[in-house]
């Protein structure tokens, strides 16, 4: 049985050799990542439906330990704005106990597929379907923010995105001007501040700028929604603005409140409507998180173990929601951003969950006056990115057609619906138009005799070659030219040099035609057939027989069976058929 290994970033990175100068690179790698996550880790957590702090809580338990048992030296794990459209859903129906609870079997999954070596199988699933959730991910983000960045009031969930928008709509005239100016301004400062001054954080700058702006307006009696206003904690009987300034417990996710506000009653009606979107998350987290490794090591110049990292990710996610984390996957963004600040080894990613405890401890206050319309302007601008419309444009003028339609099916079904419609939609898709394209690229052919290299044949002899796998999206299609042969034919050739495979299906269809024949005292002779092709048409019954049936390797091995097949009178020893 095989057993994915623990430590094996870390433990690759001591092994070629770890320095006090690498050390000081993670942990400048590490504060620098750590000042990205916290605003992004509460902006996501309000995103999918819970109170910021499981944000924080998330990079503080997830992100470590991840980082330590993990297959990628450079990932950097927290929340991340693909799961918002799985995860908001999960909130509404089963709260906040529901949404933990999901987050923990996903990760008994994810270790699950790291014990099946399902790593590698991920690499399988194509870029356009990648690309179009992607997109469409970024659009749905994109539409949740305008509630907050507008200050829109009195806006209930909406069942489907084309009832959000209605609701959008009817709301524009609850406008607040205080936050929609908060909005442009933190938008406008992390559209333009990385163009200046690249190496400090943006969305810090523009975080800082926008509170400011808010405090100012408030000061005006401009209302200006802030985190605190919006969120607080109870201790001792008594209400806080903002997040708790202290670590989170231990508490089992079903002992957290449903969606009813009370605490969840385990039941297996419970775990079975979890299961669909736990796989999603499972799903959604392997894809992202390889995805996010591959990115890194292309630029290190490193090699990840996948299924390492998923068994990292799978232990994760089961501790995270034990002390109210929400899921937990890599974030290409800040893995990337890790390796541009100098990160060695995961002791980064460690080192940047740190800094987020640190600023839990100390600096919790100050995030109670954060606009929720400066946080909505952030997740705008991580919408953009992640949905990349330049990328996108540019691949719809280049890619084929095949790969244009999957990718407009899963950009539109993942806005429309969810994404776990839109990967299975465009999966099937992608699969069906495969089968189209390589079906299409096999054929049976009649060659005649100036065009093969079997020369001297009589008229009773027939060459066909069959070009291309013989699948069951191509075995009737290629097959169909061996059911129309002349009755005057007595020996017919069949080419297979060039059929790499075939499956039951063209074993089936191919036994079909090779029964016709004999009934008609045709002899066959397949030439050139691959050493496994022709041991499963063994295994199929597809046999030597004399006069009947016979393998040859060469093209002056066909020719010299056929005309003693048809010249010859009686059965002799020199034409007993064995495989040469």
């Amino acid at each position: 049985m095989y057993i994915p290994p623990l430590f094996s970033a870390l433990r690759e990175a001591f092994a070629s050799g770890y320095s006090i100068k690498t050390l000081r690179g993670d942990l400048s790698a590490g504060l620098t990542i750590g000042i990205i996550a916290i605003p992004l880790a509460m902006a996501l957590a309000i995103a999918v439906g819970v109170p910021p702090q499981h944000g924080l809580y998330t990079v503080l338990i997830g992100g470590s330990v991840i980082a330590l048992l993990g297959g990628s030296r450079f990932n950097v794990s927290g929340p991340t704005a693909a799961f918002v459209v799985i995860l908001l859903p999960i909130t509404q129906q089963f709260g906040v106990g529901g949404l933990l609870l999901c987050t923990a079997m996903a990760g008994v999954i994810l270790i699950s597929m790291a014990f099946l070596r399902a790593g590698a199988l991920l690499q399988f699933i194509p870029y356009p379907v990648t690309l179009g959730f992607t997109a469409g991910i970024g659009v749905v983000i994109a539409t949740l923010q305008i509630k907050d960045a507008f200050g829109l009031e009195n806006i209930e969930p909406a069942a489907n995105y084309v009832e959000q928008l209605g609701a959008l709509v009817n709301a524009l005239p609850s406008i607040h001007m205080g936050d929609t100016v908060v909005a442009a301004v933190t938008l406008a400062v992390l559209i333009i501040w990385p163009r200046f001054v690249p190496k400090i954080p943006g969305h810090l700058v523009a975080l800082t700028v926008g509170s400011f702006i808010g405090l100012a307006l408030n000061n005006a009696d401009i209302a200006v929604a802030t985190l605190g206003d919006r969120f607080s904690y109870t201790v001792d009987g008594i209400e806080h603005p903002g997040i708790p300034p202290f670590l989170p417990s231990f508490l089992w996710p079903w002992e957290l409140p449903g969606p009813d506000g009370q605490p969840l009653v385990l039941s297996f009606e419970l775990f079975r409507q979890l299961l669909a979107p736990a796989f999603a998350i499972a799903m959604l987290g392997a894809i992202e998180s390889l995805l996010c490794a591959v990115v890194a090591d292309g630029m290190a110049n490193t090699k990840h173990d996948p299924n390492g990292e998923l068994l990292g990710q799978g232990i994760g996610n089961i501790l995270a929601p034990m002390f109210g984390g929400i899921t937990a996957t890599a974030a290409i963004a800040r893995s990337a951003a890790n390796v541009r600040a100098g990160a060695y080894s995961p002791i980064a990613a460690i080192t940047h969950a740190g800094v987020v405890l640190l600023a839990m401890l100390f600096l919790a206050p100050l995030f109670s006056h954060l606009p929720m319309a400066a946080l909505a302007a952030l997740l705008l601008m991580v919408a953009w990115n992640m949905s990349e419309p330049k990328h996108v444009i540019h691949t719809l003028r280049i890619a084929p057609r095949n790969d244009v339609l999957i990718l407009l099916t899963c950009l539109s079904l993942t806005v429309l619906f969810d994404m776990v419609l839109a990967v299975g939609v465009g999966l099937l898709l992608a699969a069906g138009l495969f089968i189209k394209s390589m079906s299409d690229l096999t054929d049976t052919a009649t060659v005649d005799s100036q065009q093969h290299d079997i020369p001297d044949l009589p008229n009773s002899v027939a060459v066909y070659a069959i070009r291309g796998p013989l699948f069951f999206g191509a075995a009737e299609k290629a097959l169909s030219v061996l059911r129309k042969f002349n009755p005057e034919i007595r020996v017919a050739i069949i080419d297979m040099r060039a059929v790499p495979m075939l499956d039951m299906t063209a074993l089936a269809a191919l036994s079909n035609v090779l029964n016709d024949y004999q009934k008609n005292d045709i002899g066959i002779i397949f030439l050139g057939t691959s050493a496994k092709v022709r041991h499963e048409m063994r295994r199929a019954g597809i046999r030597l027989a004399n006069h009947k049936l016979s393998y040859v390797n060469s093209p002056s091995m066909a020719q010299a069976r056929a005309l003693r097949w048809l010249y010859s009178t009686h059965n002799t020893e020199d034409l007993i058929d064995t495989a040469p």
